[in-house]
């Protein structure tokens, strides 16, 4: 993630500002131009600071920017529903103030992992514009009526992604850790997670070279899932520390790749993030074992993956440490052994050499209003590339 500047005093806001706390002008995010822009209202419409169109674009908020959970920004005539919410099909009830807030943090999460995926140039395309190869998301509450075609597990199938709302609360979600005695559990560990698994439908299943190199590196795909999962909650892989970057991803190749999937993503937006505050590491001693690190790759356009590690790792030692100087858990409790690396880097070659650009595709319609208040009983039967919530490491 970028650091942004309100263009009307230069001061520094966050991705989900809404206002700008020195001058108060309120502020949007553009997603056609990728940067938060300060804004001058004109005609019941905004003008964008940052927007360089000739003549000046009217802007107006995303629809869901009323429930306080987004801040982009649609054209006049377009979609009252920017591209990251127009995926939603199913969201909670509204009108529980517990379920609101919860919706709010899974909604910060998805945008931020839109932002991503605009970054990495990857397709992203509705269901409500293409039903069989698009993208949705169902957030599900478990105290309301399920639907029947919604399944109550955080997972994916067919381009259908779900998150159990209960992951947008704290308490819920750290209990959860800590029945699945897992280290790290976090709303966009979960997004970066199941996004994996449509990305694997998109990328790799239909290409013949890229489905060779994927089974050489994290095995045959066409191994029974629901078996290779019932075998691994009986008996996790004791080994999955020599070759796997957590427990779960051991489990069959599909979990494999989305786990690589998702730290690959943890990785790209940390160090775009650190580059751009121009974060180094100049510690005390000659090199300190090589900590030391001036952090200046745009991880979205550099080639070479090793390097792209080499700025990336003493920057989560310095980090991993600083948190506990605060009490506070470590921001990456990871180790990258070189089977994950290369696995890492299969993937960046991959979105580097493979990926059409520019290539993204939303519904124009105006979104529905099936933002149902929805919630979920039951678990889908469908096994193909959908995931468990338990052990993952994200």
């Amino acid at each position: 993630m970028r650091i942004f500047s309100c263009q009307n005093c230069e001061q520094t806001v966050l991705f989900e500002n809404t206002r700008c706390e020195q001058c108060s002008s309120s502020l949007g995010f553009l997603p056609d131009q990728m940067v938060i822009s300060a804004l001058k209202s004109v005609d019941n419409a905004w003008v964008a600071l940052a927007d360089t169109s000739i003549p000046a674009k009217r802007w107006y908020y995303c629809e869901n920017h009323q429930h306080q959970v987004c801040n982009w920004l649609v054209e006049e005539g377009g979609s009252t529903f920017c591209i990251a919410c127009d995926l939603n099909r199913h969201i909670p009830n509204l009108e529980k103030i517990e379920e609101r807030q919860a919706w709010q943090q899974l909604e910060f999460a998805k945008h931020r992992l839109v932002y991503s995926l605009l970054r990495l140039g990857l397709p992203l395309i509705s269901k409500k514009k293409e039903p069989e190869d698009g993208l949705s998301f169902d957030f599900i509450s478990e105290n309301n009526v399920v639907p029947e075609d919604v399944s109550s597990m955080t997972g994916h199938a067919f381009g259908q992604v779900t998150i159990n709302a209960a992951e947008g609360n704290s308490v819920d979600r750290e209990q959860m850790r800590e029945d699945m005695n897992e280290s790290y559990r976090t709303v966009i560990g979960h997004f970066r997670h199941e996004i994996g698994h449509y990305y694997w439908d998109q990328l790799i299943f239909d290409d013949e070279k890229n489905l060779a190199d994927f089974r050489a590196l994290f095995g045959d795909d066409r191994a029974d899932y629901a078996k290779a999962l019932e075998a691994h909650y009986k008996a996790p892989n004791a080994e999955w520390q020599q070759s796997f970057v957590s427990v779960y991803a051991s489990s069959h190749p599909w979990e494999d790749w989305a786990e690589t999937w998702a730290h690959y993503l943890h990785i790209v937006d940390t160090l775009e993030t650190a580059s751009d505050l121009g974060l180094s590491l100049l510690p005390l001693g000659s090199n300190r074992n090589g900590l030391a690190v001036m952090v200046n790759i745009n991880p979205f356009q550099h080639e070479n993956f090793e390097d792209i590690l080499a700025q990336y790792m003493p920057l989560t030692f310095a980090v991993n440490n600083l948190n506990r100087g605060m009490g506070q858990p470590d921001l990456y409790p990871f180790i990258l052994v070189p089977a994950v690396r290369e696995k890492l880097a299969f993937i960046h070659r991959l979105l580097r050499t493979n990926l059409t650009r520019g290539g993204i595709q939303t519904n124009s319609q105006t979104q529905t209003g099936d933002q149902s208040q929805t919630s979920d009983q039951s678990q889908s039967s469908d096994q193909s590339q959908s995931s468990s919530q338990s052990q993952k490491s994200v």
